[in-house]
């Protein structure tokens, strides 16, 4: 006779996904591996079981063992925990099913479906631009899935959670059908992969199967279409700002900053024209601050002019952003990790550093408490990581503090992000001038696969180098002097005067600096620095501004 559950206590809820946390555990290793990229930050299983763990923990803390109470317990657990943009849209997850099972006291099948459906749509509002062939359509056809088998057998959990697996692993299986780049990497979607094991898991413990869960194993999900490849096996210098900030009041008569913008777009970096037509406030990082306020002079007359030479008295520039932390009202806080890298933004005048990054990304807890930690009302985060942005953006929601999220993906645009902030300069301001920032720099990654594959026209082998431009696999090789030549050759270097290589904590100064030179001989206009950066798993990142 098949078993049946007709309704599950909070208590039996808590110890349901107690059981596939622990199951996700024995795949998270897998699903690590399930990365697109042949980069070392596969860390998607990781982040899954770190968020399914916080949540968890979160869950036995809870006074109160009705259903909705430990519900929310884990929803909270899960955000404090998120880690990485798979932890982020766990937790979403969760969220909806706390909202669904609210001022429950037991949860049927019925209510398990429903509460599915309602994570489905909490985790889909959470992206701005949700992707399909990734957990997100797991998810949403996995809840349908279980919504139409309530219908029919509305309280067997047991009935409706099989349909929920079952759909999940076709749903997983056919994740490159939608999404081209795993068909070519040869992959199925790691969060899909991982959410359909934490299903699995809270089936086996729906059905009494804990103790054969110890001696097995969860597979991962095979593609259903034939994929295109299947898975085989220095002291620091310092970083030179642009020429001079530039800053003055414009006061004239029938001045339009619009035109004034326009025409000052090409003269400089980080251009700020505001104002009206009688009054603009100017800020522009230029070569040549003469031409600048010439150009001024003819509109109006000037006044509160400052020009502040940021190449030949950068030691002077850093002391000055130090002497204004504390009085400023303002704080910024990076995630960073190599010692190198946290000596760079801390000479920038960083507030504080979280340490983090590639294969170790910060929770929302980490930065929640970096927030709490300072001083300041005022903050700003730079995320620094692709992968730590949706988990920054959680951090908004769950402080009185203001906090702004300036989208850094790499360390050269939190660098850039740093040398643009202006501690006389109000929020808003400061946002302005550190996105353009981001904007103006190019970010080149060396590191080795970590397993052959075939994606983007490239055949890897495992351990070769292979190069990464604003995020895009453009290059493999076996020497890192061509893997670099060969990527800087796909770059227009009309408008680049300053490529700065952060060698990292496996790479000699010696071996960086026989890179510099290579560079500067093929590339005789850049100025080309060389800083210890002592980054983890990658040989090199280079920052072209």
């Amino acid at each position: 006779m098949t078993k049946k559950i007709i309704a599950m206590t909070g208590q039996e809820l808590r110890e349901m996904f107690a059981a596939a946390t622990a199951w996700l555990e024995k795949n998270a290793p897998d699903i690590d591996e399930l990365n697109v990229f042949p980069v070392p930050d596969g860390d998607t299983g990781t982040n899954m079981l770190l968020t399914m763990r916080s949540s968890v923990e979160e869950a036995y803390r809870a006074p109160d063992h009705s259903a909705s109470a430990v519900a929310q317990a884990l929803s909270k657990g899960a955000l404090m925990g998120a880690r990485g943009n798979s932890g982020v849209i766990l937790s979403q997850i969760f969220r909806g099913m706390a909202e669904d099972l609210a001022n429950k006291e037991s949860i049927t099948g019925s209510d398990m479906a429903r509460a599915l459906g309602r994570a489905s749509k909490i985790a889909y509002k959470g992206l701005s631009n949700p992707t399909e062939g990734t957990i997100l359509t797991v998810i949403r056809e996995a809840s349908t899935a279980a919504l139409k088998k309530s219908a029919g057998n509305g309280k067997d959990l047991i009935a409706v959670m099989e349909t929920t697996v079952n759909t999940a692993r076709e749903s997983v299986a056919n994740t490159p059908t939608l999404l081209p780049i795993l068909k070519e990497a040869g992959v199925v979607d790691a969060g899909g992969q991982g959410l359909y094991t934490i299903l699995e898991g809270a089936l086996q413990y729906l059905k009494g199967e804990t103790e054969q869960m110890q001696f097995k194993k969860p597979q991962v999900i095979t593609s259903s279409i034939p994929l295109t490849l299947r898975l085989p096996e220095m002291i620091a210098a310092d970083e030179l700002p642009y020429g001079y900030c530039t800053e003055f009041m414009l006061k004239g008569e029938e001045l339009d900053p619009e035109k004034i913008r326009v025409h000052l777009n090409k003269k400089g970096e980080s251009l700020i024209v505001v104002g009206d037509k009688n009054t603009a406030r100017i800020h522009i990082h230029t070569i040549e601050p003469g031409n600048i306020i010439r150009y001024a002079t003819t509109l109006g007359t000037i006044h509160q002019v400052s020009i502040r030479n940021m190449d030949e008295q950068h030691h002077d520039f850093v002391a000055a952003q130090k002497e204004k932390i504390a009085s400023s009202d303002i704080a910024t806080i990076a995630v960073v990790a190599g010692e190198g890298l946290e000596e760079v933004f801390n000479s920038l005048g960083v507030s504080s550093l979280v340490h983090g990054g590639q294969t170790m990304n910060p929770s929302t807890k980490d930065l929640l408490q970096a927030v709490g930690h300072s001083p300041s009302d005022k903050i700003i985060l730079l995320p620094n990581n692709k992968n730590i942005i949706l988990t920054a953006k959680q951090v908004k929601s769950l402080t009185k503090k203001t906090i702004e999220i300036i989208p850094t993906e790499t360390i050269p645009q939190g660098v850039a992000a740093l040398l643009a902030f202006d501690y006389e300069a109000n929020l808003d301001t400061n946002i302005h001038l550190m996105e353009q920032a981001i904007s103006n720099v190019k970010t080149i990654e060396i590191t080795r696969a970590v397993r052959a594959t075939q994606i983007s026209g490239l055949k890897i082998k495992r351990k070769q180098i292979i190069s990464l431009l604003d995020g895009e696999l453009v290059a493999v090789g076996n020497n890192s002097v061509d893997v670099i030549l060969n990527t800087l050759a796909k770059i227009d270097f009309e408008e680049n005067e300053i490529l700065t290589v952060y060698y990292g904590a496996d790479t000699e100064l010696s071996e960086a600096e026989r890179v510099a030179d290579s560079i500067r001989k093929k590339h005789p206009k850049l100025q080309v620095e060389i800083i210890r950066g002592s980054q983890p798993h990658y040989n090199y990142i280079i920052s072209i501004e």
